[in-house]
């Protein structure tokens, strides 16, 4: 996993030289830097939610119960099925936002977008793997309680999910968001 930790800076004074842009434009750099971060911990949630998933598939195609493999059972398909699709959308979200930022486009709807459905996406993977799984899922033995575990995170850090939503709405209701066409 990732540890967190606490920065605190007081009274340091930097160097015109030094300065990473105008001064007042601190808070501004800082939020283009967290649409960035939010982008990446997408793409983080995007890994733990694929390796989630491809546990739960080779678990389910080789666990077999009642004379046939779990994934047949129209629970357990169904659920690999929903990883498989909420995977994608959350995929392609990430993508979206990522082209935005490489073109240099105003992306902080779409970053905050893709990080929420993504950390979120993730969280639902990981539940259901482990449910896939039954008892075996919660044992170390497998990785799927790790990916559980590791997907809570991308849900708090660069702002928690309830934060991406008020960013969305903000841009929304401002007129700044038209992605939707």
């Amino acid at each position: 996993g990732s540890s967190c930790s606490e920065l605190v800076i007081e009274n340091l004074r930097v160097p015109d030289a030094a300065r990473l842009g105008d001064v007042g434009d601190g808070f501004k750099i800082a939020m283009q830097t967290l649409d960035g971060g939010r982008i990446s911990i997408a793409a983080q949630a995007l890994g733990i939610a694929r390796a989630a998933y491809e546990a739960a598939v080779s678990f389910a195609s080789t666990r077999v119960a009642f004379g046939q493999e779990i994934w047949k059972f129209q629970s357990v398909g169904n659920k690999i099925a929903d990883m498989a699709t909420q995977i994608d959308a959350a995929r392609l979200l990430t993508y979206r936002a990522a082209f935005l930022k490489d073109q240099k486009q105003v992306h902080s709807t779409e970053s905050a977008m893709c990080k929420v459905f993504a950390a979120e996406t993730a969280m639902r993977v990981t539940t259901d793997a482990i449910q896939v799984h039954g008892g075996y899922g919660y044992t170390r033995e497998y990785p799927v309680e790790r990916h559980f575990r590791d997907a809570k995170i991308t849900e708090i850090y660069e702002g928690t999910s309830e934060i991406q939503r008020m960013v969305i709405a903000q841009s929304i209701f401002k007129g700044a968001f038209h992605g939707l066409f």
